[in-house]
């Protein structure tokens, strides 16, 4: 076994936290020397057998000839959730108008109960 990387060293920017799914999609833009890491990396720390095998078949898909795709491993990941911005969006500038809702019974508004 070689000595896996630390997770800055990875060729996925936020390996940790790409679910599977997308994970999937984003090793294929890897090289056999980048999958090895990945291996490497996820044995020593996560050891989750569904990404192992995931690795692993793409590993073995490069090694028989198999191209790595177009695309970016350091894109976005739209698939991260991030939390919101602090504060309020809400402002002077944004409220609505007054309300002055009519006093009860008030006979000049038709919809009231007269008393």
């Amino acid at each position: 076994m070689t000595h896996a990387p630390h997770h800055d060293e990875l060729p996925l920017p936020d390996y940790d936290h790409l679910p599977v799914g997308s994970l999937e999609g984003r090793i294929r833009s890897l090289d056999a020397e980048g999958l090895r890491a990945l291996l490497d990396y996820e044995r020593t720390h996560g050891d989750r057998l569904p990404v192992l095998l995931l690795l692993e078949r793409r590993l073995e898909a490069v090694q028989g000839g198999a191209e790595p795709s177009g695309g970016s491993p350091v894109a976005a990941t739209p698939e991260l959730q991030h939390a919101p911005a602090p504060g309020s969006p809400a402002s002077p500038q944004t409220q609505g108008p007054p309300v002055n809702p009519p006093s009860q019974g008030d006979p000049t508004n038709p919809a009231q109960p007269r008393g």
